[in-house]
């Protein structure tokens, strides 16, 4: 279980730093962008996957 956190915490980490830097060139199919009363709320649930999957891989390979 120690792993699996690690890797979700490494994972939160790295999407957290990239992503404000990714979204201005790309969105995925599957991100979510909703405004309510003059404010922009995302959900980037795609890029969080495609993150995710790609942290498993480097990890596994580790």
């Amino acid at each position: 279980m120690g792993k699996w956190l690690l890797t979700v915490m490494l994972t939160v980490l790295v999407v957290g730093i990239a992503l404000p830097r990714l979204r201005m060139r790309s969105r995925l199919p599957g991100d979510v962008s909703v405004s309510y009363r003059g404010r922009r709320y995302e959900f980037p649930f795609m890029s969080v996957l495609l993150f995710s999957l790609l942290a498993w891989a480097l990890f596994r390979l580790v």
